[in-house]
């Protein structure tokens, strides 16, 4: 494992985690990479029922809590945040570069009422660096649409494979590839 403090010294950044609808449980990589690597979670007031303007506040906030750059380590529906905060807010030059792990779809006609109000999704270039890790058989994104999403954005893309929703229920554990996926992002 790759010395966190090294880390840092290497990419002088904060590693901002932002999770999706419902937060991450205690077995996701997310939850993991705070203890292992010092990320910080965004927390946001209502999990339940995520507004995309508090959403996106939130996300203003702590941008500006400190003058160093940020990394964005984005589950589910915080990659539909990551777009829209990039299209609306004053601060994407605090940003060097954002993970987008299993975006949703929140467009499908499937999806739970709670997620309505992130219709329709942003498709704007995002105006840094991002990649978009993208599973095979998530049950809440079509690969075909996560990767049409990934080229809106003007992300490159990584297809994981057969990872599910690429949450807790995954069984990825601590994810090593992940991280070195966000390290070669910011390389």
């Amino acid at each position: 494992m790759t010395n966190d403090a090294d880390l840092s010294l290497r990419y002088p950044v904060r590693f901002l985690l932002l999770p999706g609808w419902l937060n991450s449980d205690a077995p996701h990589w997310q939850t993991r990479w705070e203890v292992l690597h010092g990320c910080r979670r965004v927390e946001q007031d209502d999990w339940l029922w995520p507004r995309r303007g508090d959403w996106m506040t939130r996300l203003d906030e702590v941008l500006l809590e400190s003058d160093r750059p940020a990394a964005l380590i984005a589950h589910s529906l915080g990659c539909q945040l990551v777009a829209a905060w990039a299209a609306h807010s004053q601060h994407t030059s605090r940003v060097r570069g954002a993970l987008l792990v299993a975006t949703p779809d929140p467009e499908r006609d499937d999806m739970p009422p709670n997620l309505f109000n992130w219709r329709p999704m942003i498709r704007e270039r995002l105006p840094f660096a991002s990649l978009a890790v993208i599973s095979s058989d998530d049950p809440y994104c079509a690969p075909e649409r996560a990767a049409q999403m990934a080229r809106d954005w003007g992300a490159s893309a990584f297809d994981i494979g057969a990872c599910g929703h690429v949450n807790g229920d995954s069984g990825l554990g601590d994810w090593p590839q992940g991280w070195t996926l966000l390290q070669t992002l910011l390389d």
